[in-house]
């Protein structure tokens, strides 16, 4: 029997999320010290669904002139914000935490409307984790003196932060709150695409009772985020692709102000032949097809010791035909829709070349919706460093799948790329993990494990994969500047 014979498929009846609990405004303004404004600009543009392509809201583009008044509101605000001790910018990032959990459904639903991503995902990783780390920082916001002993920390001023489609609130989480516990004040630019949940977050900030003008939020696409570097804020701090990095980079070169940039990907997932192989096999499928491959991180070239590669694609193929495509705010659903046209069209664009250039392509029989953005979950063999889709970031549910003899044969595969973001090694033997986690040239190195997030860890990368780190004690120090 093939592989598609052995699998009996189960029969899942609908679940879906009701999105009664979502209060959606038909139009949003920008969120600039502490209200809903108009923009100057008088532009508007419409967000989607990416899973039925249906409009959800009106979102304010801002320009140029938008821009620099909420930098504006933030400078105002950051005097005050900076005087306050550390226990009480505590007790607002605190308040914060504890309003993203009260309102968590709300945010879940809100995420995947939006977004594309799987409901039980949104749920269960982004608005837990998103929570958990304003919860974290609110504890150093008055223990800074221990987090830099013998040395004094002062915020570094007005932060303007750019998140990606990605992620949307964990992202805002990641950027806001060591800047808020470290006594900056911010302005956040939310992606075109997946602006619904930062300006909820807006909501909980009015909430929450945030002084007006400690956070800022401006909603556009690639004009709106470069009138923000160009703005005479003190710090950068952007997540997105490394083509855009480069950009903000040469813009900001020369100028003294700070910068941290997590950009893209092409992580390797390593498995060795002793590997324990289903719990490999699940640690692949969550490494690559998790959030339809849209993660920087993505386990997405897989290098196979070459005695288990037949055992581990046969396992790897079945496993693919249990995923069930579609609906992302039915609870049963392992991959919902890809994030927009833009990008449905670039991963399409990339598997063709792999198939071009030789690479055998498996995809699942699956029947996609009529409408909205899809791509079934895939992967390659006969894959070789050359071809584009071991090379580049396809940023989708696509997995190339390599062969190594030894261990140093995988390390230089793993390490052949201009990225260092992550990487996976699974193997049964203790020593062969920390021998793996010492070469390889990459910021995070799960071991046994993929994609496993914490706020108490620091997340970052190398080379093309960007510089400074966010989360941990790590997280705190580009928010600071250290004097003895």
């Amino acid at each position: 029997m093939d592989a598609i014979e052995r699998v009996a498929p189960f029969e899942y009846a609908p679940a879906p999320e009701s999105t009664d609990i979502v209060r959606l405004r038909d139009r949003y303004g920008l969120f600039i010290d502490g209200e809903f404004v108009d923009p100057k600009s008088g532009r508007f543009f419409t967000t989607i669904s990416p899973a039925t392509e249906e409009p959800l809201a009106e979102i304010a583009e801002a320009g140029p002139e938008d821009v620099a008044r909420a930098v504006e509101a933030a400078h105002a605000a950051a005097g005050a914000w900076q005087a306050l001790a550390g226990a009480e910018r505590a007790k607002f990032v605190y308040r914060i935490a504890r309003l993203l959990q009260e309102r968590s459904r709300e945010f879940a639903v809100l995420e995947s409307m939006n977004g594309g991503k799987p409901i039980k995902e949104s749920r269960d990783v982004d608005v837990p984790l998103a929570a958990a780390h304003f919860f974290y920082y609110a504890g150093w916001a008055d223990k800074l003196e221990y987090a830099f002993p013998g040395r004094t920390a002062r915020p570094v001023g007005v932060a303007g932060q750019i998140i990606p489609w990605n992620f949307p609130l964990l992202m805002a989480a990641w950027k806001l709150a060591p800047a808020l516990a470290t006594g900056n004040t911010c302005v956040l630019k939310p992606a075109e695409t997946t602006p619904l949940t930062a300006l909820l977050l807006a909501e909980v900030l009015q909430e929450a009772e945030l002084p007006p003008g400690v956070v800022n939020i401006v909603t556009g696409a690639g004009e709106t985020g470069a009138a923000l570097v160009e703005a005479p804020v003190d710090k950068i701090a952007f997540t997105g692709s490394t083509e855009v990095g480069k950009r903000i980079r040469t813009s900001l070169a020369g100028t003294g102000r700070h910068l941290t940039l997590e950009l893209g990907g092409k992580a390797a997932n390593i498995v060795f032949e002793d590997a324990p192989i289903d719990q490999a096999v699940e640690g692949v499928i969550n490494g690559i097809f998790f959030n339809q491959g849209h993660v920087c991180c993505a386990g997405s070239r897989l290098l196979v010791e070459e005695p288990v590669f037949e055992l581990l694609l046969d396992k790897l193929k079945d496993r693919l035909q249990t995923l069930r495509v579609g609906d992302p705010l039915d609870k049963n659903t392992d991959v919902g829709a890809i994030n927009s046209r833009a990008q449905l069209t670039r991963i399409e664009e990339l598997v063709e070349s792999g198939v071009e250039e030789g690479a055998e392509i498996y995809q699942p029989e699956c029947v996609l919706p009529e409408r909205g953005f899809w791509f079934r979950p895939t992967l390659f063999t006969g894959v070789t460093q050359s071809h584009r889709i071991a090379r580049e970031e396809i940023f989708g549910p696509v997995l190339s799948i390599l062969t190594f003899r030894t261990a140093e044969e995988a390390v230089e595969k793993a390490n052949n790329t201009p990225y260092g973001l992550s990487a996976g090694v699974w193997t049964d033997k203790g020593s062969r993990i920390l021998w793996m986690a010492q070469r390889l040239r990459a910021g995070v190195v799960w071991a046994n494990t993929f994609n496993r997030f914490d706020p108490a860890s620091p997340f970052g990368g190398y080379k093309e994969s960007g510089f400074g780190r966010e989360g941990g004690l790590h997280g705190l120090e580009p928010y600071v500047e250290l004097t003895p």
